[in-house]
């Protein structure tokens, strides 16, 4: 048993699954690491046990699934980890938001309550819940309207994303459950609430996700304006006290220590989200180093000393990263998922069988295919909406599109342009990012994704920028740790400790001069299809949206 140093636990909550991580607290050292799969994984078609549909852009998640990472993964990892548990002196936690949790006084999620066991809205609403997107163009009008001084905050637009737009849908479709719901909870709170007994909202959701700026949220006046029976949300259902982060949220109960093996008492940091938390676990604490967490998503944080209004920006928060700087936040609504769906839904069967002949990864073998390629050679180009756009449109109301396809398009062809439409819609975000005031001088790159060398070489020659890697391959859960020593007060901050802990690879993609022209001449493509489909030009994916919801209705009206 290691007995002589000090480690802490990070703990993080991602869109499929949750993952624990031992970490030496001198060095960062990531001893172990233990993953659990949520056995419910996303919850978009039917409820658990039901084959009721549910309606278009719901995306649930089940509570307990996130106790199991508790109670398995952490164990599992200090096991592997080979050290005494009593050796474990703090735990942080990050989690994907906006992620929503309708809760009793106690915590108690409604939906495990028998009287609530079938009802989706009692269920916990994933970041990527879209349905709320007509409440979140309501609260935006009326913002600009009444001139609203949080709103540019936000780049001029709420997403239907956030605690707002998702707690009015709850309040306007199920006002039953709105009015047995004590809490409504962001799910960075909620297992920190699980893991001391204790409910502290965090600093980084309530500024990102919550419209709080300046300690203030929307005023009652503005929310009665809304819906009369929304006036009291704040008061209600959502006020709480802040944690700043790194500070000690609480300290592991009893039962939370039986659950993990892990001694009682010890301190348990402020929640945070999985992007934000990534920063210092790669380093990027000061001005202009932009982190991309690529995943299913993408998340795109960094710090200025200046405060500017970005468009279409996810929100910008003093301290929202870093204390002292001002943290920014944009993002792309689907990156890894949209390949994902590729390979799930237009691949052949021969290719998977070919990949399996070579040994390789259905992934691996198109990327191989795809590399051969010269740049625009498949004729493609495609915008990378499938999921909406978080930024810098902040409409999810938007869908995907593939321009150019013919009878000889391949499945590497439309693999390609996928991989090439998320490092231009990186690009937009960069561009807006640069023309407001707030210069992106480095790019760094988290996530699973950056193990894939060609979509690293093709976002370095979009950007014409050198792509910088984290050197951890578990981004938000060292950085969950980082903030744990800092709440252990084993470093006096995140600063501190982010130099001591933290690993960065800098410049280890640079781009190539003839690639960069090549794709500065495809990117203007793009944002011609970027601009015509997603500013006004022609509605036709909210028409399409408006009658897809329309066919729902009447499906399941047909099926009752």
């Amino acid at each position: 048993m290691r007995t002589q140093e000090s480690y802490v636990i990070g703990i993080d909550y991602g869109t499929l699954s949750g993952r624990a991580v031992v970490v030496r607290v001198s060095d960062g050292a990531e001893l172990a690491s233990a993953v659990v799969e949520y056995p419910h994984g996303v919850v978009e078609r039917s409820l658990p046990g039901s084959t009721d549909l549910l309606p278009p852009d719901w995306a649930l998640q089940v509570p307990e699934d996130y106790r199991q990472v508790l109670k398995q993964a952490v164990p599992a990892a200090v096991a592997q980890a080979g050290i005494d548990p009593s050796s474990v002196v703090g735990i942080g936690t990050d989690f994907t938001a906006c992620t929503m949790v309708p809760t009793t006084t106690d915590g108690t999620p409604l939906c495990e309550l028998p009287e609530w066991a079938n009802e989706p809205h009692a269920f916990i609403k994933l970041w990527r819940h879209h349905a709320a997107q007509p409440q979140a163009e309501r609260i935006n009008e009326l913002a600009r309207v009444r001139n609203e001084s949080w709103l540019p905050r936000y780049g001029g637009l709420i997403s239907s994303e956030w605690e707002f737009a998702k707690g009015l849908q709850l309040l306007e479709e199920a006002p039953a459950v709105y009015e047995a719901m004590d809490h409504w909870v962001e799910a960075a709170d909620w297992i920190v609430w699980q893991l001391t007994g204790s409910y502290v909202r965090n600093a980084c959701t309530a500024g990102y996700k919550g419209i709080r700026q300046d300690g203030s949220y929307p005023s009652q006046d503005f929310l009665a304006t809304l819906n009369p029976g929304f006036a009291r949300f704040v008061v209600d259902k959502l006020d709480q006290p802040i944690g700043n982060l790194g500070d000690v949220a609480g300290y592991l109960s009893a039962e939370a220590a039986r659950w993990t093996g892990l001694s009682e008492g010890i301190p348990v940091a402020v929640g945070n989200v999985d992007a934000h938390v990534t920063a210092p676990a790669a380093k990027a604490v000061e001005p202009g180093q932009m982190v991309a967490i690529m995943g299913t998503s993408t998340c795109h944080v960094m710090s200025s000393g200046e405060l500017r209004e970005v468009p279409g920006m996810c929100g910008v928060v003093d301290g929202g990263i870093i204390p002292g700087l001002y943290g920014y936040e944009a993002g792309q609504s689907g990156v890894g998922d949209i390949f994902g769906w590729f390979i799930k839904n237009s691949v052949p069967e021969k290719y998977h069988a070919k990949a399996g002949k070579r040994g390789m990864g259905i992934h691996e073998y198109l990327t191989s295919l795809a590399e051969r390629q010269s740049i625009g050679q498949h004729g493609l180009i495609a915008l990378d909406w499938h999921s909406g756009n978080r930024s810098v449109l902040v409409d999810h109301e938007l869908s995907g599109v593939v321009v150019g396809q013919t009878l000889a398009t391949r499945p590497e062809d439309g693999y390609r342009a996928l991989l090439e439409a998320t490092a231009f819609g990186a690009r937009v975000i960069v561009e807006t990012f640069n023309a407001a005031g707030v210069p992106v001088t480095e790019f760094i790159v988290a996530g699973g994704l950056m193990k894939n060398q060609l979509l690293m070489q093709i976002y370095a020659d979009v950007l014409n920028l050198p792509l910088s890697t984290i050197g951890s391959s578990q981004g938000p859960a060292l950085g969950s740790a980082i903030h744990a020593a800092v709440a252990a007060g084993l470093y006096p901050d995140i600063r501190v400790a982010s130099a001591a802990m933290g690993s960065v690879n800098r410049a280890v993609v640079t781009p190539i001069a003839e690639n960069v022209a090549a794709y500065d001449a495809l990117f203007a493509e793009y944002r011609l299809l970027h601009d015509y489909f997603g500013r006004g030009a022609n509605d036709v994916m909210h028409r399409l949206k408006a009658i897809a919801r329309d066919a729902h209705k009447v499906a399941v009206e047909v099926s009752a």
